[in-house]
């Protein structure tokens, strides 16, 4: 008779083989559409007259539009199924995100960014919250933080791609070197949008790649955890619970603080490599592919770390103080490019390793409903920092620029980073001192 152990750890490991290398995928598509705007600004902004601080407001209303729709979209994910919904949304995100070729002044780049995020809400909550349909607390940190890997993966692959792009498309067909990477970008999240209908089951029931075994061990698990959250009356079940629940609003706060080092990276860090390092535009996409590929590795680690201690407070509150002192040192005054490169190589891998495992919390105390909308709630807050961030440090760069700092003082910039995600290690430490996580 088999050992139930390794009959669990292998069912645990067919989910995951079918499912994660297609969502990361997914996750790539929908990261690089989002973020591509940084590599598209490097002729852009000349292009439309933009300012920093125009640039900055631009990229960030992506995250309005995404706001106000992200707890609605997971809400519907839940009512009409996984596979329909995250269909939906990446063939109207990979629609839109091509049509931003079509910019042609700073209102048209407002409206589409704002449009963008519209479409793509829901998409990175509704995987978190599909990922539940799946896995138990104890796989969770671990799975979130190889999907996650997906945003330093976007960098690692996007850079070089969209650089070579920028450096090679401009003037093929009449197009602009940034019109052609829209266009080429968005497409295959139009195709991928499509395969999704095919191959994502809604949940382990409608799976015909496993077992009656295997769905029966998988529902016993999942049973078994809801049936702990509803005897602790500290866990959430319904969508009024989310909005009367304190830690759900910490939460928000903790991931707004830990996003904000995110966003001002993916926007900002082409920039900086050209005006410290190289401004061909394909060395800059080399060159970027360093801190993104050092966060891919860090989050996987520490993700794994995290479940194997059960333990999430402490991993989340090193990663952001270590990526919080990085951020103030790279933009020490004096540092040369690759200096300065090095130490936003740690700040990145440090950031990325802090959002990866802060997921093991929120759906450690949501079930049910509230999940659905506790998760798109806490995403949505915190990813309103997608906006802040890029208009923080554009509004930074512009006030500041003299003849010390040509540029614009990214010190300063930078050290907002920092405090934000220093400021979200403290926060994880003192509001979840009471919890075993």
């Amino acid at each position: 008779m088999a050992d139930p152990h390794d009959f669990e750890a292998e069912t645990y490991r067919t989910v995951t083989w079918r499912l994660l290398p297609f969502l990361f995928l997914c996750y790539i598509l929908a990261y690089l559409d989002r973020v591509n705007v940084g590599f598209a600004r490097l002729q852009m902004q000349a292009d439309l007259g933009l300012s920093d601080t125009a640039y900055g407001i631009g990229a960030g209303m992506f995250f309005i539009g995404y706001f106000f729709f992200e707890v609605p979209s997971n809400l519907l994910l839940r009512r009409v199924g996984a596979r329909v919904w995250i269909a939906r949304i990446m063939i109207l995100w990979g629609v839109i995100s091509s049509a931003m070729m079509f910019t042609n002044s700073q209102t048209s780049f407002y409206v589409l960014r704002f449009v963008l995020g519209i479409a793509e809400a829901g998409f990175f909550p509704g995987i978190i919250l599909y990922l539940t349909f799946w896995y138990t607390r104890v796989h969770r940190a671990r799975m979130v933080a190889l999907f996650m890997t997906a945003i330093a993966l976007a960098g690692v692959l996007g850079g070089p791609v969209s650089g070579w792009i920028m450096d090679r498309m401009g003037g093929v067909a009449g197009l602009r070197n940034w019109e052609w990477l829209y266009l080429l970008e968005g497409l295959p999240s139009i195709v991928v949008g499509v395969v999704v209908l095919l191959y994502l089951d809604d949940g382990p029931e409608r799976a015909t790649w496993l077992t009656a075994e295997q769905k029966a061990l998988l529902a016993r698990r999942l049973g078994e955890e809801e049936a702990l959250k509803s005897a602790d009356d500290r866990h959430a079940r319904h969508i009024g619970d989310v909005f009367r629940t304190p830690a759900v609003w910490i939460l928000s706060l903790i991931y707004f603080g830990a996003v904000m080092g995110n966003y001002g990276v993916t926007f900002w860090l082409p920039q900086i490599i050209r005006e410290t390092i190289t401004t061909n535009p394909w060395r800059i996409g080399l060159v970027s592919m360093i801190p993104w590929g050092a966060a891919a590795i860090t989050a996987v680690v520490v993700g794994a770390s995290s479940d194997r201690h059960q333990e999430r407070r402490w991993h989340i509150a090193t990663g952001a103080a270590i990526g919080a002192v990085a951020f103030a040192l790279s933009g020490l005054p004096g540092l040369s490019g690759w200096t300065g490169l090095a130490f936003l190589t740690v700040a990145t891998a440090g950031m990325m390793s802090t959002m990866t495992t802060f997921w093991a919390l929120p759906t450690a105390i949501l079930s049910g409903n509230a999940a659905a909308a506790g998760i798109a709630w806490i995403n949505s807050v915190g990813n309103l920092s997608g906006y802040v961030s890029p208009f923080v440090l554009g509004a930074i760069r512009d006030a500041t620029r003299d003849a010390a700092h040509p540029n614009g003082n990214m010190f300063l910039a930078l050290s907002v980073l920092a405090v934000s995600l220093f400021l979200a290690g403290v926060l994880t430490l003192v509001v979840t001192r009471r919890r075993a996580v």
